[in-house]
């Protein structure tokens, strides 16, 4: 293809970029894609299997999904969205092993079940009400209850065990959860686009400016190896670059774009390779968020399975730094300041001190400390076993709100220009598992054309309840998950029996 001119430059090889490439290439093979990444392989930033925790987000287990108001009631629309948008992510991937775009499923998705748990009294009824709110929507039929110790320690035998006392104890558990190696599935889609005519994978090249012109942009290239200067002009361009994008938008100088900035997340792990203590825990284990933690500082106990093996991962332990790429600069921050965002950087520093002095403390604490936060979930942990690791990083969003004032997101959001030119996600949580409901989305704002005609039904093909909603269908929600249980080698849903379904004490 012509190295000088491509229809779509997608900057950033992560999951993103590689999911709307995909996306793109299968719609309209006529297009020309491009996708650029600085580093030397695809999918080494915050899609890698150890910069995240793999889990396929589908609200099962994630308690900041359901908030509880005032007044007691449960909140479960962003529970419903997000498992919605997990099921689009299934189908795509399921259609796309079955055309051989994909390898294995097992290679990077495997079956592991969700499980909240939560300990004291009132933990346990908000988790019970929790429960009820869900189940009476068929997405959430299959999550069992239970608030018995005995049906609570035959779920989670590492967790329950060890306990001189048993304080008041409930968990809810979905058969069907599943760990997803974003990084292996990243990298697959790059193998895979990169044998198609219509798509060209460049890595170690690195974007040096970015310039509108009257027919789309003009991208300044260098490669990181050689050095050489290349450019590259293109009608559209997304920018998946992760923490980069903030300064890639900076540097297109966009108007949209005025006025956000970007709050820096660190994070660590714990880890555990031992094979005897990981194939005892076989779950995806989400608890409760310390008072003043962020929503990323949620702890949870995690079956992995990276490289073919079985891993625990417990944390995340969130900290404050001012870099926003795991291998970018500590002068990140500083140089995303601008005129046109510092006063909102200023209000979020403000009126969010208190999070910014857990994030430091957090990143002060020792190894010990960490290990007494993980034996709260496994009192018998031995700290030989476990060792630090350093996770991705996450850059949150600031921006202005309906007062003008700075404040800040914990979220993600596809920022696109006027002309639908340039478009670029930004922010983290749930990220990954939502990549191609966030995809979709880009293609319906900026190149809607792709999904007339013809393109409507290819996209159909890949994703079957495409434009239909799975949370009010249950036959066509009942037909889905068959489908990408048996492509994807999941558990299926029946496998539960409806006595484990809701388990009162």
């Amino acid at each position: 293809m012509n190295g000088q001119h491509t229809d779509i430059l997608l900057i950033g090889g992560g999951i993103m970029s590689t999911t709307l490439a995909t996306l793109v290439a299968h719609l309209d093979n006529s297009r020309s894609v491009t996708l650029i990444e600085q580093s030397e392989r695809l999918g080494e930033e915050s899609s890698d299997a150890w910069n995240n925790a793999g889990t396929g987000h589908a609200g099962y287990c994630e308690l900041n999904y359901t908030p509880q108001s005032a007044d007691g009631a449960i909140a479960v629309d962003r529970a419903l969205q997000i498992n919605e948008q997990f099921e689009i992510s299934l189908q795509f991937w399921s259609s796309l092993v079955e055309k051989g775009a994909l390898p294995q499923a097992d290679s990077f998705i495997r079956n592991v079940p969700h499980l909240s748990w939560v300990q004291g009294k009132e933990a346990c009824q908000f988790l019970k009400k929790r429960h009820a709110a869900l189940e009476r929507h068929p997405l959430f039929q299959e999550m069992a209850f239970s608030d018995q110790p005995s049906q609570v320690s035959d779920w989670l035998p590492l967790i329950m065990g060890g306990r001189s006392s048993i304080a008041p104890t409930a968990a809810t558990r979905v058969g069907h959860g599943s760990d997803v190696n974003f990084g292996t599935l990243t990298r697959s889609l790059g193998n895979s686009l990169s044998l198609r005519d219509n798509a060209d994978v460049r890595l170690s090249t690195r974007v040096v400016d970015i310039k509108r012109t009257s027919k789309g942009w003009i991208v300044s290239l260098k490669n990181v190896v050689t050095g050489e200067k290349s450019s590259l002009s293109a009608k559209f361009v997304f920018v998946g670059a992760g923490g980069a994008a903030l300064h890639l938008l900076q540097k297109a100088r966009i108007p949209e774009a005025r006025g956000y900035g970007g709050f820096p997340v660190s994070g660590l792990w714990l880890a555990c390779k031992d094979q005897t203590l990981a194939s005892n825990h076989f779950a995806k284990v989400y608890s409760q968020a310390p008072v003043g933690a962020p929503p990323m500082s949620v702890p949870h106990l995690d079956t992995r399975f990276i490289d073919g093996k079985p891993a625990l991962l417990f944390g995340p332990f969130a900290g404050f730094t001012t870099k926003f790429l795991k291998s970018g600069s500590p002068s990140d921050l500083m140089k995303s300041v601008r005129a046109h965002n510092l006063r909102n950087l200023a209000d979020v520093a403000t009126a969010n001190w208190p999070l910014t002095q857990y994030l430091i403390k957090e990143a002060l604490s020792s190894k010990s400390a960490r290990i007494r936060q993980l034996q709260g979930f496994l009192p018998d942990a031995d700290p030989e076993q476990w060792h630090i690791h350093r996770a991705g990083q996450r850059v949150q969003i600031i921006k202005p709100d309906h007062r003008n004032r700075g404040k800040l997101e914990f979220g993600t959001e596809v920022l696109a220009t006027a002309d639908r030119s340039m478009a670029a996600l930004l922010g983290a949580s749930p990220g990954a598992s939502t990549c191609v409901s966030a995809m979709l989305d880009v293609i319906e704002r900026c190149l809607p054309d792709l999904l007339d005609g013809e393109g409507r039904q290819k996209i159909q093909a890949l994703i079957p309840s495409y434009g239909q909603s799975l949370r009010n269908d249950s036959q066509l929600l009942e037909g889905v998950r068959r489908y990408t249980s048996e492509t994807l080698g999941l558990a299926p849903t029946s496998s539960q029996s409806p006595s484990e379904r809701s388990i009162y004490a």
